[in-house]
Parts: C-alpha cells; structure tokens; sequence
C-alpha cells in the first residue's frame, strides 16, 4: 500500500486573502490528489506574542473557515506554547511548507530538526503573482485609511 503524501503548513490566517489561497493551492498541488494538506492554525496566544496585537477573529472562528477550504484536509490548532515535537509526532508530514513571508518560524523549525535530527522536506511557498505584498496587516490598514475619521471601527 502506497502511503499517502502529507504536507503540514501552518499559520495565523486571521482574514483569509489571496496570498493565502495561494498557499493551500500549493500545498495541494504538493500533496496531489491523494495526499493530506494539514493546517496547524496558530493559537490566540502566539498572535498576540508574535504580532503584538488581539487576533481580528478568535480561533474558533479561524478554524471554521480554515476547515471549509477545499485545498485542505484538517486543520489543528497549534500548541501552547508552540511544540514542533508535538505537532511532528502527530501529523509526520514528509513536507512542511511554509509561506515566503514565514522566514523566523522555518528558521526556528529548521533549527529544531537539526538539534532533533528530524528528517522532513521543507519548502517554502511562492508569493503570490496577483497581490504579492497583500497581508492581514495590510488588509487592516487599508480599511482603517478607507474609514472617514468619524467612521472608524463603529
């Protein structure tokens, strides 16, 4: 029996956008048809660590539209604090993938499976071609500038 190829990727997805439509495709297009896109969908807590700020939407509710993506095929919450040994030994992706702007966290993880001799593939996804510099944070501002003063966050 052939097993199935796994590709983990991972990530905050606070407001979904295209950049990040791009990166399931291709974990998808990893994975082929047969295989697994697993999603570890990092907690509140690392959001407000890594970024400094409250969460735009809580993970229950991330986790809700993460889940109804078709490119993927099951989405874990992440670990408090963040266990890559965990996450490893849970899903055993012969791939982890990582967006292009997920430089500090493969660094982190590169670091990892050296110290643990851990042996897995990692890419790191393309930015995407139709909005390259397009983030949540970019998505907040430009609605923040779109809002007259006396309209703001009503």
């Amino acid at each position: 029996m052939v097993r199935r190829k796994t590709v983990l990727t991972t990530g905050a997805f606070e407001l979904i956008h295209p950049g990040h439509v791009f990166l399931l495709r291709h974990a998808r297009r990893i994975a082929g048809k047969s295989g697994r896109v697993v999603v570890v969908l990092a907690s509140d807590e690392t959001i407000r660590q890594r970024k400094g700020r409250e969460p735009v939407m809580n993970e229950r509710e991330r986790l809700s539209v993460i889940s109804s993506i078709k490119y993927v095929d099951k989405v874990l919450m992440g670990y408090r604090p963040i266990s890559f040994e965990k996450v490893m030994k849970r899903v055993r992706p012969d791939v982890v993938l990582f967006g292009y702007d997920q430089i500090a966290i493969e660094q982190e993880f590169r670091r990892f499976c050296e110290a643990q001799g851990v042996r897995v593939k990692i890419a790191r996804a393309p930015r995407a071609p139709l909005s390259p510099n397009l983030s949540t944070t970019e998505i907040l501002n430009r609605a923040h500038r779109s809002l007259a003063p006396s309209e703001q966050f009503k």
